[in-house]
């Protein structure tokens, strides 16, 4: 289907199957319409009253043509779930260790951030052959992160984290919109995505203006300056829980719930840190929303990740 002209190619693992799923539901959609309204024009002209005294034939069901269309049209929907469900869950479940972007949307510019810490507006440059995982959140509206090539999309929102993942297949030059309106400028907010070999990226990475810190580095840098280490590592005061080894595990509540600390819970508990406290710690650390910018936030995310690495 890429070589049709309303569809752009193909250039992702994950784009011919969206475009199988898309063909199929395409399929049965004008297979439908072609059988109802044949049985429709077959009907209308073959059942059609002769005479105006004329009474049809009474008609009193027939379980074997019930259980037909009813058997049938089931299985097909079933069919259809099943694919569906599985293109879906292709596209949410990202493979393990994929290469980590940051992006934050806003009116009207896309800026992203690699784990080197080199950061790029409006353009993206990612390796062939690699999955990448986008982290995205936004500083004003809801934004949506659209490249029609990849058959990826999601929507990028204010206050908290979305990610998407994707595995560029083909070298080239692809196109990157925003694809919910989000103000005036709304048609504006597009960009480039550059998928090249993985080494002509690393050459990419490192050439031009290089960064002087890793996101990493970035964020336990912003993590001391803020006074966070002095609560929050192992050789602390015991004031808070520790960081280290937190990300992706499960934290116990003072409330007896359990949530799982992801990249939501960590951004949440650094801006509004007494709305979920650990049990048996008291809800002395202060409140940072307003305070600190998303990218800086994404920084400081980073690092806490990166701490599970130290255990």
């Amino acid at each position: 289907m890429s070589d049709f002209p309303l569809f752009p190619e193909q250039a992702s693992t994950i784009a011919w199957q969206v475009d199988a799923l898309y063909g199929l539901l395409l399929a049965l959609t004008l297979f439908f319409i072609v059988l109802v309204f044949g049985l429709v024009i077959v009907f209308s002209l073959k059942y059609r009253r002769k005479s105006k005294d004329e009474q049809p034939e009474q008609i009193h069901g027939s379980i074997p043509l019930e259980l037909t269309w009813t058997i049938i049209p089931l299985f097909m929907a079933i069919g259809v779930f099943t694919v569906g469900a599985d293109v879906f869950f292709r596209i949410e479940r990202a493979p393990a260790d994929p290469l980590e972007v940051y992006v934050v949307g806003k009116q009207w510019m896309w800026k992203a951030q690699h784990e080197s810490g080199k950061r790029e507006i409006n353009t993206l440059h990612v390796p062939v052959g690699q999955p990448v995982r986008l982290t995205m959140t936004s500083e004003d509206v809801l934004h949506d992160f659209f490249i029609p090539a990849f058959r990826v999309k999601k929507d990028v929102v204010p206050g908290r984290y979305t990610t998407m993942w994707f595995e560029a297949s083909k070298v080239g030059e692809y196109h990157l919109f925003c694809a919910e309106y989000c103000g005036t400028q709304h048609s504006y907010m597009v960009g480039k995505v550059y998928a090249m070999e993985p080494g002509d990226y690393h050459d990419w990475l490192l050439g031009g203006p290089m960064a002087s810190e890793s996101m990493e580095q970035s964020g336990a840098r912003q993590f001391a300056q803020l006074g966070c280490e002095t609560c929050h590592m192992d050789n602390s005061s015991g004031r808070g829980p520790t960081l280290v080894g937190i990300y992706d595990q499960t934290r116990k509540l003072s409330t007896g719930r359990e949530v799982v600390a992801d990249i939501d819970y960590i951004r949440e508990s650094i801006l509004h840190p007494r709305a979920k406290i650990v049990d048996g710690y008291d809800p002395i650390m202060p409140v940072f929303d307003g305070q600190i910018n998303e990218q800086s936030l994404n920084q400081i995310v980073a690092y806490i990740k990166s701490l599970n690495d130290t255990e």
